[in-house]
């Protein structure tokens, strides 16, 4: 599986950007997809999560603020983030697991100035 994430910039805080993550490789309808970040000097955790069966999980930081979701016709899963604050800054990776195998893409930084 390969994962290829985009959409990552330097905003202002309050503002919003699209992180998309194009998979290829295997049958992506059927992969559940998170989004990780990785704030300077930090561990790197998980952001949100969305399943096969499209159900979603979230980070207690970004709840209310961003959304997961998959078009699975574009093998693709996005994290629309708004209301953007210096804390979000960090790496932003895409991550899927198949047949017990981590895959994670190369990231894409975020960088939120107050």
């Amino acid at each position: 599986v390969q994962l290829q994430a985009s959409g990552g910039g330097l905003v202002q805080a309050g503002d919003s950007l699209r992180l998309s993550c194009a998979a290829s490789g295997s049958i992506f309808s059927i992969l559940a997809m998170g989004w990780y970040r990785q704030a300077p000097g930090n561990q790197r955790e998980s952001v949100a999560t969305i399943t096969s069966g499209d159900n979603t999980n979230y980070a207690d930081s970004v709840k209310g603020r961003f959304t997961i979701s998959r078009d699975n016709a574009k093998n693709t899963v996005y994290l629309q983030m708004n209301s953007l604050k210096p804390e979000d800054t960090g790496v932003y990776y895409c991550r899927t697991v198949q047949y017990g195998i981590d895959y994670w893409g190369k990231g894409t930084l975020v960088t939120v100035s107050s």
